[in-house]
């Protein structure tokens, strides 16, 4: 296994736990962006609190070297997350065991070449996704897209240039995590010089397809759903909302929709899908995923940099204001609206009927998916930043913050449980 000599100070500390055998994740893994469905929305029955603190429900808490945004990946005995060391410019993967939040390895997958960035986003903001036997990772340097798939004991398997990315009008960085369907690994990546999605193979990294994309700034990740009778990949941004054929990239069809830069993954329900975006105008809409391009339903809502959830068919999130709204999916008719506080970059978790939704300051606020009325069971505090969405899987909630003193920043990883 290849460790890193230098890319953390805390890495000189690591003392490997031994191999893990490869296993298929299962009901209580958190294999993928936005969890097992892609959509948010976790096991139902879970026995996880509703409310805590930085010492209340807490089973363990380890400090994370670097920062990053990506989300924890859960399978197995392990967690995986994403991380880079700015200084140095070194971006790496790092695995934690589930039940003790030790780190067992820590591998470097790039160095150089970090691009300027906006100040809320991080080198290591896409989430890992994990099939069960390898990890498959993005990062953005020296003005490309860099894929890495990773054994689960941290061996480097492939390393390959998905793309160019290297826009110049506004340098925010990357975002979008990749996605698993198939054989492949699906990568995104809109930017003014000329975007692209396309699909990798996840044995060789070689090139299954590639898509021209609008020549336009955006940063979701794309999703894999079967809506409207098939199986489609959905994206927003670059002012549309998107679908293709998953298997070849192939355009199903497209409708002018949002607005040119938008951060969250799409949902769906029935025949709808949801978006909002969030740059140069706020707007959230709903569309008919039938290929009709019948918008049926549109607001000015601004979910900007987080994604939303339906349950029940309704919508919820928490705007980027912070005020948490209720559509009717159907008609977008408003059934309430309650201000809390914000900015918001995480995106919410459903549980049963209990949403996890946390803003960037810390707070999580835990209601009920209820279409009646706001309901809040808890509102807890942890750290002074959060801006990675939470993995709720196996009874325990893996939450990734950050601590601020003076200009120490430290992040932590949280496993919160009854």
């Amino acid at each position: 296994m290849r460790r890193i000599g230098r890319m953390l100070a805390v890495v000189a500390t690591l003392v490997f736990a031994g191999r893990l055998s490869a296993a298929t994740p299962e009901a209580n893994d958190w294999p993928v962006w936005r969890g097992p469905q892609s959509n948010g929305i976790a096991q139902p029955n879970q026995k996880v609190p509703v409310q805590w603190s930085a010492t209340k429900s807490v089973i363990w808490k380890t400090k994370i070297p670097g920062r990053g945004h990506s989300s924890p990946t859960v399978v197995g005995s392990r967690i995986f997350l994403a991380t880079a060391d700015e200084q140095r410019q070194q971006q790496g993967v790092l695995a934690l065991d589930r039940q003790t939040g030790e780190q067992v390895w820590i591998t470097e997958v790039s160095s150089g070449g970090f691009p300027k960035q906006h100040k809320k986003n991080t080198q290591a903001t896409a989430t890992i996704a994990c099939d069960g036997e390898r990890l498959f990772t993005t990062f953005h340097n020296h003005e490309q897209i860099t894929i890495a798939c990773l054994s689960l004991d941290g061996d480097i398997l492939w390393k390959k240039s998905a793309g160019r990315f290297h826009p110049q009008l506004y340098e925010y960085g990357y975002a979008p995590s990749p996605i698993l369907y198939g054989d492949t690994v699906i990568v995104a990546a809109d930017y003014e010089k000329g975007g692209w999605i396309a699909a990798l193979d996840r044995n060789t990294g070689d090139e299954v397809w590639k898509t021209k994309r609008p020549s336009l700034l955006s940063f979701s990740s794309p999703v894999v759903a079967n809506v409207a009778g098939r199986e489609q990949l959905l994206i927003s941004g670059c002012m549309l909302i998107s679908s293709y054929d998953p298997k070849t990239g192939q355009p199903l069809w497209d409708v002018q929709a949002t607005t040119m830069a938008t951060c969250g993954t799409i949902v769906w329900d029935g025949d709808l899908v949801f978006a909002s975006g969030g740059y140069p105008k706020p707007e959230t809409v709903a569309v008919k995923a039938d290929g009709s391009k019948q918008i049926v339903w549109t607001n000015n809502q601004k979910c900007y940099e987080q994604s939303m959830i339906v349950a029940g068919g309704h919508v919820y999130c928490i705007n980027d204001t912070g005020i948490a709204y209720c559509w009717r999916g159907s008609d977008g008719e408003e059934m309430w609206k309650e201000r809390l506080s914000g900015p918001v970059s995480a995106s919410p978790v459903l549980v049963g009927d209990t949403i996890y939704q946390s803003n960037e300051k810390g707070t999580t606020y835990v209601f009920k998916a209820n279409p009646e009325k706001y309901e809040q069971v808890g509102m807890n505090q942890l750290g002074d930043e959060s801006f990675a969405s939470p993995a709720i899987c196996g009874d325990r909630i893996y939450l990734r913050v950050a601590e601020n003193t003076g200009n120490n920043r430290q992040e932590y990883l949280y496993c919160l449980g009854e």
